[in-house]
């Protein structure tokens, strides 16, 4: 049985239970502005094209300057840049309300201010992710933090999408980005409510390209990181996707309207939340190792059944396991990765992270935009999911000669044995039953 002591334990440390309390309302607004964004621009243009175009105005930014990004977030206060990032959040939310309240709103603002909220999150990401050790004092504590933060991330999924449903068919899409900005009042309050410790230490700083060299000679030289950041980029890029076509899924494949998406997409955060909450509730990494490839492969045949299925229940049902595997690899991803990363090079191996897990995304969403129009959107999730259960068979593969790489790296880097044992049992094949 789940025990609550050992899932929110993270929530003793003061910054993080303020972080946890803002963020949790500030994501309810942003996951009602992602479900309104697209099915505005599919309403106005009816293109599965422009669908992918805006798509990949939000995320390209994630891929050109989040390697850059980490270099300076090692340099600067990520405290910070996490402020300032979501202070600037606010006002482009805001800006997208008024334009779309005041009946403004065309296609080249939407590519805008898409783009704009991309170099945002470039610099945002990679900056939340390197500060959650800053939040979370004990080292032990930090998986239960990432799973605490993808707890919140995917409740906010699940209430969302769903309130955004009832919004639009009320109200319209304005009033959904007019909530988003309101929202982020409460992740500021909460990051100036902090006693976040000054850092007095000059850091050497060299010039950025060396710095940023550096840190891509430390991520992709060693195998676990860099299989890790390789199947998270195959997968944002080829599965992912299936986020972009589903306004196009809802109305021409279900004959549905904007509650049968927010319902698809409520559905694909339930299921994120179960897996969110079982990561929460583990104790330990033992075992991550061999998670992500299930969970790479449960998403992936979740998005193989969904491609041709015409019923509303059957896609809830494949939406909600496609959901519960897609967090849980990137949940569990995360958590290795933050283990096993020396602080110093945090920000630029998390902004890889970024740029594997939001970089690739937008060649998603334009490669999911054109094969639709080629081949039909059952065809393209079809596909996706077909190439990410291969990634998720080769990663599988890989794991026995992983076990071998990190035992010595741990030993080196004086991990906790819990975290080693649970890298080198996740790699080795079950026993038994």
């Amino acid at each position: 049985m789940i025990k609550a002591r050992i899932v929110f334990r993270s929530l003793q440390h003061r910054n993080y239970r303020l972080f946890f309390g803002g963020q949790s309302i500030s994501l309810i607004g942003t996951w009602m502005q992602r479900i309104a964004l697209p099915w505005l621009v599919y309403q106005m243009t009816g293109s599965e094209v422009l669908l992918g175009i805006v798509g990949f105005a939000a995320q390209i930014p994630s891929f050109l300057l989040a390697p850059v990004a980490g270099v300076l977030i090692d340099r600067w206060s990520r405290y910070r840049v996490l402020l300032v990032t979501q202070v600037i959040s606010m006002i482009q939310a805001g800006i997208l309300a008024w334009l779309s309240l005041t009946g403004s709103l065309e296609i080249w603002h939407i590519v805008t201010l898409s783009l704009i909220l991309g170099c945002i999150n470039a610099f945002d990401m990679p900056a939340r992710h390197s500060f959650v050790i800053d939040m979370v004092e004990n080292k032990d504590d930090m998986g239960n933090a990432i799973a605490l933060n993808s707890l919140m991330f995917n409740g906010a999924r699940l209430i969302g999408p769903s309130v955004a449903g009832i919004v639009l068919a009320t109200t319209g899409e304005g009033i959904c980005f007019l909530i988003n900005a309101l929202s982020y009042i409460f992740i500021i309050i909460s990051l100036l409510a902090m006693h976040v410790p000054v850092n007095n230490e000059k850091k050497k700083e060299t010039h950025i390209f060396s710095e940023l060299k550096e840190g891509l000679a430390y991520a992709f030289g060693f195998p676990p990181i860099k299989s890790l950041i390789l199947l998270l980029g195959l997968v944002s890029l080829m599965g992912a996707s299936y986020q972009v076509l589903m306004p196009v899924y809802a109305k021409d494949i279900l004959h549905g309207d904007s509650h049968t998406f927010g319902f698809l997409m409520g559905a694909a955060g339930a299921g994120a939340l179960l897996g969110a909450v079982y990561l929460a509730s583990r104790e330990s990494v033992m075992k991550l190792g061999r998670l992500i490839p299930a969970a790479t492969a449960l998403l992936s045949v979740g998005l193989v059944a969904m491609a041709f299925n015409t019923s509303f229940l059957v896609s809830m049902f494949l939406m909600f396991f496609t959901g519960l595997g897609m967090m849980a690899q990137t949940a569990a991803s995360n958590t290795i990765i933050q283990t096993i990363t020396d602080d110093d090079k945090r920000g630029r191996v998390m902004s890889l992270y970024t740029m594997a897990l939001m970089g690739t995304a937008p060649f998603g969403s334009l490669l999911a935009g054109w094969m639709a129009k080629l081949l039909g959107t059952p065809w393209t999730i079809f596909i996706g999911g077909a190439v990410c259960l291969i990634g998720a068979l080769a990663f599988y593969k890989k794991l026995p000669a992983l076990k071998k790489i990190v035992q010595p790296v741990y030993v080196r880097m004086g991990i906790i044995p819990e975290v080693a044992e649970g890298i080198q049992t996740g790699s080795e094949p079950p026993a038994g039953g």
